[in-house]
């Protein structure tokens, strides 16, 4: 079942429990995919890689807001925020905890050949091709920072 099939049986459900906050996010989620699906070179279809680059983009983009909301004392805003990231993570992978984050990268330290804080562009291209969306991006960095300046 695509991603789009299964938002619109929760936008329905969340419609008939009357949902705000679930039913908001759910609409975020759809008109992402929709605008993603008009996009030029689209034909229509979404991949499922796109689709989690696009929920990805979607939770950075509120996360940045929540920090911005947080700093300037809205916390009403925030809230919003919170509750559409919880909505939007639920389509997202499981993410890698800490530590199974630097396990992988230390497999992949150890595939690249890489020996110092120099080398971490060709650690970075190699982990986030193959933890795409499992970790977040600065998590993956400062992680790899950390490993390679020992």
């Amino acid at each position: 079942m695509s991603l789009e099939v299964k938002i619109m049986e929760q936008m329905k459900e969340a419609m008939k429990a009357k949902n705000e906050p679930v039913l908001r996010g759910l609409r975020a989620i759809k008109a992402e995919i929709i605008k993603a699906k008009t996009e030029p070179g689209a034909n229509g279809a979404i991949s499922e890689e796109g689709e989690t680059k696009l929920l990805q983009r979607m939770v950075k983009q509120r996360r940045d807001s929540l920090d911005i909301y947080t700093q300037q004392g809205r916390p009403d805003l925030a809230q919003k925020e919170q509750e559409e990231i919880a909505v939007i993570e639920q389509y997202l992978p499981a993410q890698l905890d800490e530590a199974s984050l630097r396990a992988e990268l230390q497999a992949i330290i150890a595939e690249v050949g890489a020996a110092s804080p120099a080398d971490m562009g060709k650690v970075m291209g190699a982990a986030t091709k193959k933890l795409a969306g499992r970790a977040d991006g600065k998590a993956i960095s400062a992680a790899v920072k950390d490993l390679l300046s020992k």
